[in-house]
C-alpha cells in the first residue's frame, strides 16, 4: 500500500471511531431522555404544582420542594454572582498575571472541578455545625460556592474579549477607571456575563449532594430560612429511594420539571452566545 493509501485508510478508520462514539453518546443521551419522559410524563398534573408533597399512599404534588429550589437558587445566586462578577472583574482588569490573580485564578479552577459532596460537607463544618441545625440559609451558602468559579471564569473571559480600544477611547475622554468598566467593558461584554451566570443556576438547580448536609428536606411548606427546606433534587433523591409506587411517579416527574428547566437555560444561553458571535 502507497503512503497516500495509508493515509487514507487511517482517515477512515479514525473518522469511523468517531461516528460510532458520537452516535454511541448521542444513543445513550436519547434512552435517558425517553426513559425520562415516558416515566415522568404521567405524573405531571395540576396538583404537582397545586399541592404539596404528600405521605405514602396519599395524593400530592411537589409545590413546596419547587418553591424551596427557587427560593435557594435565587438566594444562591444573589450571594455568589457579585462574588463571581467582582473576581472576574480583578483578574481581567486589575491583577492580569499578578501572583494574586494566579493564586485566584488556581483555586477558582480547584471549585470548578471539587465534587460538589465537598462543597457541601464544607457549608456543613462552618455554617451547619455553628448554627447547630440544617437552613435554607445554608444550603444557598453551599449552591452560591458551587456558582462562584463558574461566573469567576466566564466574566474574565468575557472581559477579555472586549477590544483593548474600548478601554483606551474611554480613558482619553477623561472617563475614571471605575466608569470605564462599568459603563464600557461591563456593556460590551454583557451577554457572555449573563450567558455565564444561567450556566451557574442550571449547575445550581439539578445539585443534590450539597443539599443533603445543608437545606435538608421538609415535608411541609416552609418560607424559613433558619430551618430545613425542602428542594426537588432532594425530594427526588428521597422518593425515589422509597419503595411507595406513588412517591416514584412524583420523584420521576420531579426530575423531569428540573430537566426541562436546565434545557430551558441552555438553550436561553445558547441563543445569547450566538447573539453575540454575529
Amino acid at each position: 500500500m502507497t503512503i497516500y493509501g495509508r493515509r487514507r485508510a487511517t482517515n477512515a478508520v479514525a473518522l469511523s471511531l468517531s461516528l460510532g462514539a458520537t452516535a454511541l453518546g448521542l444513543a445513550a443521551l436519547g434512552a435517558i431522555l425517553f426513559t425520562l419522559i415516558a416515566h415522568g410524563i404521567e405524573g405531571i398534573d395540576f396538583r404537582i404544582f397545586t399541592e404539596t408533597t404528600p405521605p405514602p399512599g396519599s395524593s400530592g404534588g411537589l409545590l413546596n420542594a419547587i418553591a424551596g429550589s427557587l427560593v435557594l437558587t435565587v438566594l444562591g445566586t444573589l450571594m455568589g454572582t457579585p462574588v463571581g462578577i467582582m473576581a472576574g472583574t480583578y483578574l481581567s482588569e486589575f491583577g492580569h498575571d499578578s501572583w494574586l490573580a494566579n493564586v485566584t485564578r488556581f483555586v477558582s479552577d480547584i471549585l470548578l472541578s471539587a465534587p460538589s459532596i465537598v462543597i457541601g460537607l464544607f457549608i456543613y463544618e462552618l455554617l451547619v455545625l455553628r448554627m447547630g441545625h440544617f437552613s435554607g440559609i445554608a444550603g444557598a451558602a453551599a449552591l452560591a460556592v458551587i456558582a462562584i468559579p463558574i461566573v469567576v471564569r466566564t466574566t474574565e473571559d468575557m472581559l477579555n474579549l472586549v477590544p483593548s480600544g474600548l478601554r483606551e477611547a474611554a480613558i482619553a475622554l477623561g472617563a475614571p477607571r471605575w466608569k470605564m468598566i462599568t459603563l464600557v467593558a461591563y456593556r460590551a461584554a454583557r451577554q457572555g456575563i449573563v450567558t455565564g451566570i444561567l450556566l451557574a443556576i442550571a449547575r445550581m438547580s439539578g445539585e443534590t449532594a450539597p443539599l443533603l448536609f445543608t437545606a435538608l428536606n421538609n415535608q411541609f411548606w416552609s418560607y424559613d430560612l433558619n430551618g430545613p427546606m425542602a428542594s426537588l433534587p432532594i425530594v427526588i433523591f428521597q422518593f425515589a429511594m422509597s419503595p411507595y409506587d406513588d412517591w416514584h411517579r412524583l420523584a420521576w416527574s420531579g426530575a423531569l420539571l428540573i430537566t426541562l428547566g436546565v434545557l430551558g437555560l441552555t438553550v436561553i444561553a445558547r441563543i445569547l452566545v450566538s447573539e453575540r458571535r454575529r
